[in-house]
């Protein structure tokens, strides 16, 4: 389907490159720009792969074929020329969101082909969505984006949601349900949407429930 190869080359893409800017606002070598691109743009689908018993050896990273190289040529640019990426914060969330979106889609058409209940295909969508970025953080030595007070893994698990209503099954609706992922995704950085949170940190009498951060980029990053 050329819906399904599409998004699986602009997630590929897009979160290579959002693993690579990682690696190098960390001052990380050239190694490690790669193996954070690397399994920025693979993770996801290989944990997905496992959870779901889903055949992995189809998606293991020595197996990838031209995908492999796309996520190399995507790290080189990001290495090689870094004057494009001069404003990497809001070019690393515009590349996140696009990962988010396309890997969300894809898991959750995985797990629907497979029949699984709806539960699995929320799940799945979550995981290959977000599976790939928490690696990423991990490796980069950040608190994994979706467990943030952010609105994120909501929209992976909203992309699940559809496919297993039936949505997004079809070329049209595939980009239609990327579209609106893509947007939402980054209309909740723009308006600072955040899910409400509890902390041991809060000051005594406090309700605990923290308030909107202050930066479009979490603090640390």
């Amino acid at each position: 389907m050329v819906a399904w190869e599409l998004l699986t080359w602009v997630g590929t893409v897009a979160f290579a490159m959002s693993g690579s800017i990682s690696a190098m606002e960390e001052e990380y070598d050239i190694l490690g720009v790669y193996a954070l691109g690397l399994v920025t743009a693979f993770g996801g689908g290989i944990v997905r792969n496992m959870l779901i018993d889903a055949d992995a050896s189809a998606y293991a990273l020595w197996q990838q074929g031209d995908l492999l190289l796309i996520a190399l040529t995507a790290s080189s640019i990001v290495y090689f020329v870094p004057r494009l990426w001069a404003n990497y914060a809001k070019t690393w969330v515009f590349f996140d969101a696009i990962g988010l979106a396309a890997f969300a889609i894809q898991g959750a058409l995985v797990a629907a082909e497979k029949q699984l209940p709806l539960p699995a295909i929320v799940v799945a969508a979550l995981l290959t969505g977000c599976g790939g970025g928490v690696i990423r953080d991990i490796l980069a030595r950040r608190k994994p984006l979706v467990f943030r007070e952010e609105v994120y893994g909501v929209w992976a698990m909203l992309a699940g949601l559809a496919v297993a209503m039936g949505f997004g099954r079809g070329g049209a609706e595939m980009y239609a349900l990327f579209a609106a992922l893509l947007a939402l995704r980054m209309l909740s950085v723009r308006l600072r949407w955040r899910l409400p949170k509890r902390s041991f940190r809060a000051a005594p009498g406090a309700s605990g429930f923290a308030g909107p951060a202050d930066a479009t980029i979490p603090a640390d990053r």
